[in-house]
């Protein structure tokens, strides 16, 4: 099945990498301008706009390269936290804007000039043909440009392949497909078809305060937010600071000013220490309560040192903020509130797609383990490592996902003890796409775009792939993986997955650049 806006991809395909190449620095100093909020996920279950505007297909195609495909998107997705997809569209819009209809604001743009969008005439003029009507690319034909590349020795010892055409859920091609080898940060596109599936793509995430009944005991209860801060700028994020605000002016109306603090983390059970130990800057505790990823720089992704105490160290934050608006406590401790205690005050998380969005693309190793233990909790299984992984499982078996020599160990891909086969991988992104899926598009518009975006940003220079490609990086010591889409010359949308493993390690920079070659060729291949 082929969506009316492919119709023209074909004939377009030329200028849209030209412009993708030249909007770059433009991009760069708009996403450093626009600070916009969070908008709703495209694929949830009320879409953004019914129809895609002209704006939305301009950017998407041109300077994101997301593949408007087959069900895919209408809108660019709704994580906006550094203004990405605002700038994008913005941009786009203003290389049109002497021709065209004025079709008013677009949701996710930022209202700034030029009003005018381009019309659908002013950039579609002279275009014709059918995209992706005809036949999908032969798995010999694929064979003769994928085979070469893959025998690359910077790829190491291991390597497997798969290539799915989207449209039709065929397997046009494979390379010890059903193998299963650690598939590092991909693991995060598992996490999050299972989030989104269990907990829904509007779900967001509590961090609360009661009151114990018939006392003057203040609890902060943590709900899992990876993603609560405790900054002056929240930007979109349920803030510590709000939630001080609320939780004072309640206390205030009881005539309260002066209370003991507890805190409680027992959502979460098990190990809070990711196997990889304490002393990787890639992961925090995971524990129900923390601020800021419990980082102790400015940063809000990448690596970073952490606290080794992320809930006390949230809870006492929380309590000079309560001082500082009147309401006096002592250093909190930890404590379980009871059942019988009375709501204070309530913040809430972006909607979970906008949370899957942003681990997709700055591979956010914190938010991956935490929606693993979200997964875990609509599940109905312990709110750990194991049930996460669990949880993981069961709902991709839902979902009919090959699962056969899969583990799941944890929700990032920093456990070397996960396992996954290219069939699994290019089958969740096939059911991402799938349209009678619609809670799962997050999990294709959170992917990073190659040359521009995310874990992407600083890669495939000079490669046809750039803004072309969108896809999952995964990096361990001598495990390098990459699963996306692209969309091929003929306006096929293709789902990949590029596995490799080498003992001793490639050298890194030679296999990214392999694995991003591989990518490439599917961008630029007919492949008939």
């Amino acid at each position: 099945m082929v969506v009316p806006e492919l119709k023209a991809w074909r004939a377009a395909r030329p200028h849209v990498v030209r412009v993708a190449r030249s909007v770059r620095p433009q991009l760069v100093r708009a996403v450093e301008a626009v600070k916009p909020p969070l908008v709703r996920a495209a694929g949830a279950v009320k879409p953004l706009v019914t129809q895609p505007s002209t704006v939305q297909f301009t950017a998407g195609a041109a300077t994101l390269g997301l593949v408007v495909a087959a069900t895919v998107v209408t809108a660019a997705g709704p994580w906006d936290s550094t203004g990405q997809r605002t700038a994008e569209r913005d941009w786009a819009a203003s290389q049109g804007r002497a021709g065209g209809a004025d079709h008013g604001h677009v949701s996710g743009t930022s209202g700034k000039a030029p009003a005018p969008a381009p019309s659908a005439a002013s950039v579609l003029t002279g275009l014709g043909g059918s995209v992706g009507a005809g036949p999908s690319p032969t798995e010999k034909a694929l064979a003769d440009v994928l085979g070469p590349l893959l025998d690359n020795a910077a790829l190491g010892t291991e390597r497997t392949a798969a290539v799915v055409d989207l449209a039709t859920g065929k397997r046009l091609y494979g390379k010890g497909a059903g193998d299963a080898l650690s598939p590092a940060s991909t693991t995060k596109i598992a996490t999050a078809v299972a989030a989104l599936t269990a907990a829904g793509a509007d779900h967001r995430i509590a961090t609360r305060t009661v009151l114990e009944p018939d006392s003057e005991k203040v609890v902060l209860v943590g709900g899992g937010d990876p993603t609560l801060t405790a900054r002056k700028d929240a930007e979109g994020n349920a803030s510590l600071r709000t939630l001080a605000d609320r939780t004072a002016r309640a206390l205030k109306d009881r005539k309260t000013d002066e209370v003991t603090l507890s805190y409680d983390t027992s959502l979460y059970e098990g190990p809070d220490v990711h196997p990889i130990g304490l002393d990787n800057t890639n992961v925090a505790r995971v524990t129900a309560l923390m601020a800021d990823e419990g980082r102790l720089d400015d940063t809000s992704s990448g690596t970073a040192k952490r606290t080794e105490q992320p809930a006390a160290d949230a809870a006492k934050k929380f309590a000079d903020l309560l001082k500082d608006r009147g309401i006096k406590t002592a250093d909190p401790v930890p404590a379980e509130a009871t059942d019988r205690a009375k709501a204070l005050a309530t913040v809430k998380s972006p909607p979970l797609s906008a949370l899957v969005e942003r681990m997709l693309t700055n591979s956010d190793n914190d938010i991956a383990e935490a929606l693993a233990r979200q997964t875990a909790v609509a599940a109905g299984e312990p709110a750990s490592f194991k049930g996460g992984g669990t949880a993981i499982r069961k709902q991709l078996k839902k979902l009919g996902l090959p699962l056969k020599g899969a583990e799941f160990a944890d929700g990032s891909g920093l456990d070397r003890a996960d396992k996954l086969t290219a069939d699994l991988l290019t089958a969740l992104l096939a059911k991402a796409a799938d349209p009678a899926h619609p809670e799962l598009r997050p999990a294709l518009t959170g992917l990073p775009v190659a040359g521009f975006t995310g874990t992407l940003s600083g890669r495939y220079a000079g490669q046809p792939g750039t803004g072309l490609v969108r896809a999952k990086t995964g990096t361990l010591t001598g495990v390098h993986t990459l699963a996306g889409t692209v969309v091929d010359t003929d306006g096929h949308l293709l789902a990949f997955a590029f596995l490799t493993a080498s003992d001793p390690p490639t050298e890194p920079t030679a296999t990214q650049k392999g694995l991003d070659a591989l990518a490439s060729t599917l961008a630029t291949c007919g492949c008939k």
